[in-house]
């Protein structure tokens, strides 16, 4: 599988980067010039309120609302944090590293919060979740450093291994090799893309990790609350460490300054990989000059296209998505239902995992596929659903189909849900009402023609079209849309403007002027 990764940096400060896997699309993330509160950031945070009945506290670290820190998210060694917190603050020696005689017992998992924290006190924390909707941003204060190979988590001893690295004589290999070279007093987990790596690049992360750890302390010895005190490399520098691999054949940025800080990052982390970055000149924007603009607008609607007629019904509330599955056009057209339902449920729950991690959705997923009669059936869309999230990086969790065909899904949420505009101006309302997008609907029309001539072999085809459409495909006989169909389908099709269509309507006559339903 081929990866590339495509950054739009605007002029205003924002970046959004798009992760295509052969050629599509998978993730799109937007990142904001002025996002404070980004996932991986420390803050020394004040207590501003315990709830004993949430066994809760709310931290207040400069949003407008205050961040939530829960007593499972204190991390065991929080009384350790707490003690160190105070003897750098206090500048009771000289070192800023934490001595494994100086830690505190760990806290029990069924504690009370209000026993542990009180109001006012100060405390590191780090951000879990960004704000989303009208809720601050989600705390912990088990800190951890995450490089490219391994993640680094002071007051433990322990190391552990990615569980995606199967092969156990490498996992020992590896599990040997950070003990060796770890800091006292000092956890790491070792990340899947750790896996056949020289201890030189293993120590050279470590190396990074425990310098950014001298830049924690050093702030915190000055800091005030409310204030960041280490902050997570930009959303960029930070996709590219995650997901950086061999399989990546191009990273294109429109943005000299961005190119010239991601040429001098892979070739300090990854210097075999550092011809993949590119930088693009071209007049067009990038996202459209690499087709990202196009898949975009025929991803983000309530409504999904796959598979000929089949499509998505996506509806979206605070905590619970619902997405209804349809044969469309497909139903009936195979000699066995179950196999046709078996079929269309396969297909279906592909283009689910793909939305999922495009959109960012996270809380309770409700599938509604196509009932299936037989449980081997039910199973293999299942065992299908969990072999397209495997690649997913959020925490989720799938349920087996039920003989309802309904399928539940729980998925980690981080970042706000992406919502993107998928509706354009109509030229014929001036701007009072609005459709569909046109990129999208010639999508559509061309996909409904593919199904005519491919499945039913139909010839003699009328398409009827708003006359703008109509312009729009017969314009320039041999660079029109039409021509394309003609050489691609082997097919002419006829276009009749009719006027009192809607700039969005389409349909389709056979020779005998017979309206075809697809």
């Amino acid at each position: 599988m081929s990866s590339e990764l495509i950054i739009n940096s605007h002029p205003s400060g924002g970046i959004e980067i798009a992760l295509l896997h052969d050629k599509r699309l998978i993730e799109l993330h937007h990142e904001k010039a002025d996002n404070n509160f980004a996932v991986g950031d420390v803050y020394l945070g004040s207590v501003n309120k315990i709830m004993p009945g949430l066994n809760a506290a709310f931290v207040d670290v400069g949003h407008e609302r205050d961040a939530f820190l829960h007593y499972l998210d204190l991390g065991p060694q929080i009384k350790s944090l707490v003690k160190f917190t105070k003897i750098v603050k206090n500048n009771t020696r000289e070192s800023i590293w934490p001595r494994k005689e100086e830690n505190e017992d760990d806290i029990e998992k069924t504690g009370k919060i209000g026993n542990i924290l009180s109001r006012f006190q100060q405390v590191v924390v780090q951000v879990s979740k960004e704000p989303i909707s009208n809720k601050g941003p989600r705390l912990t204060a088990q800190l951890s450093l995450a490089g490219r190979f391994v993640v680094l988590m002071p007051f433990d001893e322990g190391v552990s291994v990615s569980k995606k690295i199967v092969k156990q004589d490498e996992r020992n290999r590896l599990k040997k090799l950070v003990q060796s070279i770890k800091p006292q007093n000092f956890g790491v987990i070792v990340r899947t893309v750790a896996e056949d790596q020289s201890v030189e690049e293993l120590h050279k992360d470590l190396q990074d990790l425990t310098k950014k750890w001298e830049t924690l302390c050093e702030q915190l010895k000055t800091a005030e609350p409310k204030q960041k005190i280490l902050g997570e490399s930009d959303r960029t520098l930070t996709l590219v460490r995650d997901l950086l691999n061999d399989d990546f054949s191009a990273i294109h940025v429109n943005d000299s300054l961005l190119y010239n800080q991601l040429k001098t990052y892979i070739k300090a982390k990854a210097p075999e990989l550092e011809k993949i970055v590119k930088l693009y000149s071209g007049k067009a924007p990038i996202f459209e000059a690499l087709g990202v603009d196009k898949q975009i607008k025929a991803s983000f609607g309530k409504e999904v296209n796959f598979l000929g007629g089949c499509y998505l019904i996506i509806e979206h509330t605070e905590a619970l998505h619902v997405i209804d599955v349809n044969s469309g056009s497909t139903a009936g057209k195979e000699i066995n239902q179950e196999e046709n339902a078996l079929k269309v449920n396969l297909q279906a729950v592909t283009e689910v995992a793909r939305q999922l991690r495009l959109r960012d959705m996270g809380g309770i997923i409700v599938i509604d596929l196509i009932d299936l009669k037989t449980p081997g059936n039910r199973k293999k869309v299942y065992e299908k659903l969990r072999e397209e999230m495997s690649t997913d990086r959020a925490k989720h969790k799938i349920l087996p189909m039920s003989p309802f065909g309904l399928m539940q899904i729980t998925r980690q949420r981080v970042r706000p849900q992406m919502k993107i505009e998928v509706s354009e101006k109509c030229p014929t309302c001036k701007g009072s009402g609005e459709i569909a997008s046109s990129v999208v609907l010639m999508d559509e029309i061309e996909n409904r023609l593919k199904y005519l001539i491919h499945n039913m072999n139909m010839k003699g085809i009328n398409l009827h079209v708003h006359p703008y459409i109509a312009a729009f495909i017969t314009k320039g006989f041999l660079k029109s849309k039409r021509f394309q169909w003609a050489v691609k389908y082997k097919r002419f099709v006829k276009v009749t403007p009719v006027t009192s269509f809607h700039y969005g309507d389409y349909k389709f006559f056979n020779s005998a002027n017979e309206e075809i339903d697809v």
